[in-house]
């Protein structure tokens, strides 16, 4: 039983001291390598998602069906086909990665 009881203090402390090492890495990296680690590799593959970005001027969301979006991380970009049942025709939208959120639909 005490065993338990050391392995669960042990196990807590390590995933403390964890936590403190990637918060202190984080805050002591600049602000744009954090952007550009948490852009890396987003691709969201064939399906239908809701893609909303916000500003200060308001949100603007558009569908995307049947398709993927993709980022360029370098750029900082999403990059999607919509349709615009307005003029019946496919849109390239490109919106940046930063304030814009993707679910699934």
């Amino acid at each position: 039983m005490n065993k338990k009881k050391l392995n669960l203090k042990i196990s807590a402390i390590i995933v403390v001291c964890i936590g403190l090492t990637v918060c202190g890495v984080l805050t002591i990296m600049p602000e744009d390598r954090v952007n550009q680690i948490s852009r890396l590799g987003v691709s969201y593959l064939d399906g239908d998602y809701r893609v909303t970005y916000t500003s200060y001027s308001g949100d603007k969301t558009w569908f995307v069906r049947n398709s993927k979006v993709t980022s360029e991380p370098a750029k900082g970009y999403y990059f999607f086909w919509t349709h615009d049942s307005k003029t019946n025709t496919k849109r390239y939208v490109q919106v940046p990665i930063a304030n814009t959120y993707i679910e699934e639909i």
